[in-house]
């Protein structure tokens, strides 16, 4: 029996914070699904996504694809979610729910890896959670929610690799969830191209031979990184491995026809562009999902806005990471800023006049770990972080009303909520 090896500290450590991956996914999961089903009919686009959810279960290969303009692998979680819980709201966007909550626990695994203690993670995915924005893409059956919690899967992955001397196996695994992000809406190659990018940056710095003045273990590039990562290796995990990946969710829909899948994605590319994107982190422009008048003075409604006291004040944070990349040449500060920038500005590539505010939704996300990172530079006192969440969690309670349709408003609080003109 004095043979049986103890379990070590670091044992314990992982065992907690699975455990509260646990208790943060139930938290979640339960929060979103409240009344989930209310309203008890389509509203926004889930009048293009539930029919063709419904076309995939029906499998009727005499009938034109519904919804070409977009790849099939979210509309089959759908798809999945109503075969399950039936053709009901419930079974519309359960699967929504489901993928919100895994968002919120992927922005946890961010902040173990960027600030590599359960406290700091815990505050970012309240911060995801209290933005405004998962909750409301959670509870809808759309898109975005399946492409952002595949993607930040992928984030995850690859900082919890960009930091070791041998990335391989995460850095294959964030190719993965990389696939699985694009399959669900190309929005998700952003998260890929940046992947991509910051090894490219890494190696042609080490092919100039590039050495940092007083290097310390905190610079975001060394010249030692990855000495095993040849490009055979790159293009396995983030060009191979993701496209094996995403095409495979066609062949449900084509079979083994390959002009028919590559007219699906000509289809595709035909329509997702977009110029709107300089105004989102301002706010300026909301999307109304719901507006029912339920009598003279009262409505529901579901506004798709984001948590103002969450995002203006992360846009200082992101400017302080932006400083602290280029002057303290900060690791964790580099990454957030990468991922932020490249689910951003990748959309100013994008020729097309229409954008949606919901488009914003992963540069969002991201944008908790900078709040986590502002806060907790420096000497800031502990209690600052803490009193953020506070803060953010009383926004969140205040917009409810604007939030989920169940909760309902009088006209007067709903324009009282509507703070400036062009948010009407």
């Amino acid at each position: 029996m004095n043979d049986v090896p103890k379990p070590s500290v670091s044992d314990h450590s992982a065992a907690r914070r699975v455990l509260v991956a646990i208790v943060i996914f139930v938290v979640a999961h339960f929060a979103f699904l409240v009344k989930v089903s209310s309203p008890d009919k389509f509203y926004f686009d889930e009048v293009h996504y539930v029919p063709a959810a419904r076309q995939m279960l029906a499998a009727d290969p005499s009938a034109g694809v519904l919804n070409p303009m977009h790849p099939p692998l979210a509309k089959q979680l759908i798809a999945l979610s109503i075969l399950s819980f039936g053709d009901s709201p419930l079974g519309w966007r359960y699967a929504g729910v489901l993928f919100g909550a895994l968002a919120i626990v992927a922005v946890y695994f961010c902040g173990l890896v960027l600030f590599a203690a359960p406290g700091p993670a815990v505050a970012a995915s309240l911060i995801a959670f209290f933005n405004q924005m998962v909750f409301v893409q959670s509870r809808i059956a759309m898109l975005d929610i399946f492409a952002l919690t595949f993607g930040l899967f992928a984030i995850a992955a690859f900082m919890h690799g960009f930091r070791q001397q041998r990335p391989n196996l995460w850095f294959g695994v964030s190719g993965l969830f990389s696939g699985l992000s694009i399959a669900s809406k190309w929005s998700g190659l952003f998260v890929l191209a940046t992947c991509i990018a910051i090894i490219a940056v890494i190696r042609l710095l080490q092919r100039w031979r590039t050495v940092f003045g007083e290097a310390n273990a905190d610079d975001w590039y060394r010249p030692d990184l990855w000495p095993d990562f040849r490009f055979w290796r790159l293009a396995t995990c983030f060009v191979l491995l993701p496209g094996v990946v995403y095409f495979s969710t066609f062949l449900p829909l084509y079979g083994f026809s390959i002009s028919d899948i590559l007219e699906a994605q000509r289809r595709i590319f035909a329509d997702n562009t977009t110029t709107a994107w300089p105004s989102w982190p301002f706010l300026t422009r909301p999307v109304w999902y719901l507006f029912d008048k339920i009598d003279e003075d009262h409505a529901a409604a579901i506004v798709m806005l984001g948590n103002p006291l969450v995002l203006w004040p992360a846009l200082a944070a992101l400017a302080v990471c932006l400083r602290d990349v280029v002057v303290k040449r900060r690791w964790d500060a580099f990454l957030i800023v990468s991922f932020y920038l490249g689910s951003y500005l990748a959309w100013a590539l994008l020729p097309r006049t229409l954008g949606f505010l919901y488009y914003y939704l992963p540069p969002a996300t991201i944008a908790s770990l900078a709040l986590v990172y502002l806060l907790r530079r420096g000497n800031c006192p502990r209690w600052w972080l803490w009193a953020f969440v506070a803060v953010a969690s009383a926004a969140f309670t205040v917009m409810l009303p604007i939030s989920a349709a169940f909760v309902g408003t009088s006209m007067e609080n709903f324009n009282r909520l509507m703070i400036f003109q062009n948010w009407i």
